[in-house]
């Protein structure tokens, strides 16, 4: 049995259809890129999964996970499975986190929730968790506020909140937009290391291909709703069968060249 299953997934809201028909199948320990631009309908097939999509969406087709079918389950049965065995990281962290709540807090939720720990079992966690995922001065990071946080240390702290309670899958939507180059680079390689430290599948959410192509052996290129290409990503570099995976391709690396002629510097 397959981790996750997404068959025909289709999302509308009134007339217009923002996915349609998208199918991946993913198991336990693989990687998938779902990659496109801005209004592909990369970042609705995630929070489909997550069981976080609005009210006013229409929704049809099938999403199991671990053989269970997440389309038409409740808010409160959805809620079981987030943050336990499908963590997800956020594209914006300070909008993702709670800003009048404590970073130790935070972290500790989830295990508070699923795994009924105490405050002070919590909190001693999310110690550990703010060292696993790199954080420097991790007694003053779990006092203190979202805000006080820069980019990067936030999105660690979203990290860390996902991981907590070790899922099945996670899943990361756009996770380094917002940060610098440098920062995006160590985040990467961060959520690298502690999916293969948990053994946890990856949907990885990104406009970016070059990004994308570190991060999953599988990529699922989406244009207006729609997977026009599943391939390996050595697969897709190499023989690109669709028109806009080609133009994909070709602005990556115009974009590589320009760096590595001093545009990037």
């Amino acid at each position: 049995m397959s981790l996750l299953e997404v068959n025909d997934l289709s999302i509308s809201f009134g007339h217009k259809k923002v996915v349609d028909a998208v199918s991946f199948t993913l198991n336990k320990g693989e990687r998938i890129g779902l990659i496109g631009e801005s209004g592909s309908g990369k970042s609705m097939t995630s929070l489909a999964i997550m069981g976080l999509l609005p009210d006013t969406a229409t929704v049809s087709g099938s999403i199991t996970f671990e053989g269970k079918e997440l389309i038409g389950l409740s808010d409160k049965e959805h809620s079981k499975l987030r943050g336990d065995r499908i963590g997800m990281v956020f594209q914006e962290p300070l909008t993702a986190l709670n800003p009048l709540m404590r970073i130790g807090k935070q972290i500790a939720g989830p295990l508070m929730i699923h795994r009924g720990a105490t405050l002070k079992e919590g909190l001693v966690k999310a110690l550990e968790l703010c060292v696993k995922v790199g954080l420097p001065d991790p007694e003053r990071i779990v006092r203190a506020y979202p805000h006080q946080l820069s980019g990067g240390q936030r999105q660690r702290i979203g990290l860390a909140i996902a991981l907590a309670c070790e899922p099945a899958l996670l899943i990361a939507d756009e996770p380094t937009t917002a940060l610098d180059v440098t920062v995006q680079r160590e985040v990467l390689n961060l959520i690298n290391s502690l999916v293969d430290q948990e053994g946890s599948a990856l949907v990885f959410v990104t406009h970016d291909l070059p990004v994308v192509s570190i991060m999953t052996e599988n990529i699922a290129v989406m244009q207006l709703g729609k997977i026009v290409e599943n391939a390996s990503v050595a697969s897709l570099f190499q023989n690109p069968r669709h028109e806009y995976s080609k133009r994909l391709i070709s602005a990556a690396r115009v974009a590589e060249d320009a760096f590595s002629q001093g545009g990037g510097k």
